[in-house]
This record gives C-alpha cells, sequence and structure tokens, in this order.
C-alpha cells in the first residue's frame, strides 16, 4: 500500500482516532494533576471528533452530518476547558497546590 494513499481509507482515521482516545484515557486515568487530566479530556473529544469526520468522509448520505457532530464537540470542548480551568484556579487559590490528592481536604 502506498504512502500517499492512505488519506483515502476509514481505517487510517479509525486508528489514529483509537490512538488519541486511548491517549486520552491513559492520560485520565494516571495524571495527578488537574490541569494533566483536562488536557486528556480535550485528547478524548479528539478522538471522538476525529471518528465523527472520518465516518462523515466515508459512510455517511448527508456530509453535513458528521460536520455538525464535531462543531457541537469543539463547542462542549472549549466550554469544558473554560469551566475547568476556572475551577482549578479557584482550587489553586484555596488550596496552594493542582494535585488531585490535596482535593481530599475540601469539604462540602
Amino acid at each position: 500500500m502506498p504512502l500517499l494513499t492512505l488519506y483515502d481509507q476509514l481505517t487510517t482515521y479509525l486508528v489514529i482516532a483509537a490512538l488519541l482516545f486511548g491517549m486520552g484515557v491513559y492520560g485520565l486515568i494516571t495524571r495527578q494533576t488537574l490541569i494533566g487530566m483536562l488536557i486528556a479530556a480535550e485528547l478524548l473529544l479528539a478522538g471522538a471528533s476525529i471518528n465523527f469526520m472520518a465516518f462523515n468522509r466515508f459512510t455517511a448520505p448527508d456530509p453535513a452530518l458528521g460536520q455538525i457532530f464535531t462543531l457541537f464537540i469543539m463547542a462542549i470542548a472549549a466550554a469544558e476547558a473554560a469551566i475547568g480551568l476556572s475551577i482549578v484556579i479557584a482550587f489553586y487559590r484555596h488550596l496552594k497546590s493542582i494535585e488531585t490528592a490535596d482535593a481530599a481536604h475540601l469539604k462540602g
């Protein structure tokens, strides 16, 4: 299989999306800082976005459907990043740390 024709196959996109999704899951499990967890969540959403776009390109009868789902995912990712960072800033101001182990000291 020539290298230049890899963009014409669905499996190429699915492998890249699975790698991104796997890195996101691994990052969520292993990271101990809240910022690292936010970045891992962004990788998860990027993997899902690539899946929607790949299936849109190769299998969907309506070409706008996958693009609309991807735009929604991007909007959710932006909102998640904004809210997550504001929570991290509030957490840091209170405890002077962004480690998830320190979250056990919070009450309420």
